[in-house]
């Protein structure tokens, strides 16, 4: 016979199991999740609309990445800028990170439309004269 102690204190030990098992499902279930999948196949974004560009010309998503690259880079600057001052990592946040990711996201964005329309880029382009 079990003394009446034992089942008492056991009881909440079973809910607390079943948690812990559910939590590592979950987690191994998203791991095994996230192999089938590779970062480019993914459009999502917090601050770029997925779909803006889909009804640009080769040429307009050109010129758009253009400027999202020079924006990119002068961000880039005004944050190497902010860091050398006292809080400039506190201004990057503030200031600057939101506007260095949508830059990011944006230029992602841009290139997952252009090769979706199979644009020529400078990393497509093939040249048509032979190597000597």
């Amino acid at each position: 016979m079990v003394p009446a102690d034992f089942r008492i204190a056991k009881a909440p030990l079973r809910p607390a199991a079943a948690l812990i098992a559910l939590a590592i499902l979950a987690v191994l279930g998203g791991g095994l999740l996230s192999a089938c999948s590779s970062a480019g196949d993914s459009r999502l974004t917090v601050f770029a609309d997925p779909g803006q560009y889909d009804y640009y010309s080769c040429d307009q998503l050109t010129a758009q990445q253009k400027y999202w690259e020079g924006r990119e880079q002068e961000l880039k600057q005004l944050m190497a800028k902010a860091e050398q001052s006292t809080g400039g990592a506190f201004v990057n946040v503030i200031a600057y990170q939101a506007d260095y990711v949508s830059a990011k996201e944006q230029l992602q964005v841009l290139a997952a439309t252009a090769r979706a329309k199979k644009c020529t880029t400078a990393e497509t382009w093939r040249s048509n004269s032979s190597i000597r």
